[in-house]
């Protein structure tokens, strides 16, 4: 008796599907581990806390960086990840020859209410993997602010952070790769701020 497996797919495949028309022009997908995973539907609160992450840290980082939405980093062989902000380093042209790759990865974060289990297991465990050294998941759940640091492979060989430091709103952080700059989460967080 024959056992089926999963067709998975390299990223090289999974650019190749897009180019075939596989996806149509609104579909959301991210390739994890070889496999096409569907994004979910942004909410209210996650659209507006995305905005006003992305204002808050344009003005605060201006030229040093790059600040990116929702746009592919591509991760060894098999994942191609779309995170709600990733800062990156600077390219001169804009990463049009090749989406970012962990070594030009600054700081990643995710924007998470349905989505937080997902993104505190598997894009966590995802990230740590690549060797993403800061990862944050903007929780809007919880109301709190996770910050994940030190990937690490467990000796079961499972990926995860050693740190993690939980903020509220109402507190500012260091952004990891400019510790001289200071996001206050109060206009971060959906509300009347």
């Amino acid at each position: 008796m024959s056992i089926a497996t999963a067709k998975r797919f390299t990223v090289a495949e999974y650019h190749r599907l897009s180019d075939l028309g596989f996806f149509k022009e609104d579909d959301r997908f991210e390739l994890i581990h070889g496999e096409i995973i569907q994004i979910a539907a942004k909410g209210k609160a996650h659209a507006v806390s995305n905005t006003r992450l992305i204002r808050e840290l344009i003005k605060l980082i201006g030229e040093r960086a790059t600040v990116r939405s929702q746009e592919p980093i591509i991760l060894p062989a098999d994942s191609e990840p779309e995170p709600d902000i990733a800062i990156v380093c600077n390219r001169p042209d804009d990463y049009l020859s090749a989406h970012p790759s962990p070594e030009d990865v600054l700081l990643l974060i995710e924007i998470a209410d349905t989505s937080l289990s997902y993104d505190r297991n598997t894009k966590l465990a995802l990230y740590a993997e690549a060797g993403i050294f800061d990862y944050w998941v903007l929780n809007l759940v919880e109301n709190c602010l996770e910050c994940y640091s030190e990937p690490y492979q467990s000796g079961q060989g499972s990926y995860g952070y050693r740190l993690k430091r939980i903020l509220l709103p109402a507190e500012t952080i260091a952004l990891p790769p400019f510790p001289d700059l200071s996001l206050l989460l109060a206009r971060v967080f959906p509300g009347d701020n």
